[in-house]
């Protein structure tokens, strides 16, 4: 058992600061933005009827509605972060991919390999107030797994 003073998960090979999961805070704090950021480009900028919208990321409109909406409220986290407008710019361009055919769900598996590889999830997690060592968890080989090689290969 853990003591509740400790800071850290230990077993006999590894000691793992206790902070939340990377994929938790994607799915919590990120993915929420991301969805309604994407949603915006594609109706505002790419002339999609909410309808569309709704029916590629297999929601309702009215999801796709409440999405806009949630998002014109921004996110605290990444507008404090100084990865704010390189995370907007992301999500532009990956709205163009879906205008032009590209899967949402492969989409936004690319937004969140930019969070992940940009630095941006380190970010959020020192401005969640972690202040431990995230070297460790930050290099888990699990994430690596999945990593592309280079987000922009048509860009160059």
């Amino acid at each position: 058992m853990i003591p509740s003073t400790d800071k850290f998960y230990q077993s006999p090979t590894y000691r793992c600061p206790t902070m939340k999961l990377p994929c938790e805070i994607v799915v919590t704090r990120i993915l929420p933005t991301a969805r309604g950021a994407l949603a915006k480009e594609l109706v505002r900028n790419h002339g999609m009827t909410q309808v569309q919208v709704a029916s590629m990321f297999g929601v309702t409109s009215a999801a796709i509605s409440q999405y806009l909406k949630g998002f014109s409220e921004g996110n605290d986290i990444i507008d404090r972060s100084e990865y704010r407008d390189d995370f907007y710019a992301f999500i532009a361009k990956e709205a163009d991919r879906v205008a032009d055919g590209k899967d949402v769900t492969e989409a936004l598996c690319s937004i969140c390999h930019f969070i992940k590889d940009s630095g941006l999830l380190k970010a959020l997690y020192i401005l969640e107030g972690y202040t431990g060592d995230l070297s460790m968890c930050m290099e888990c080989s699990n994430l690596a797994i999945v990593h592309p090689l280079d987000p922009f290969p048509s860009a160059r």
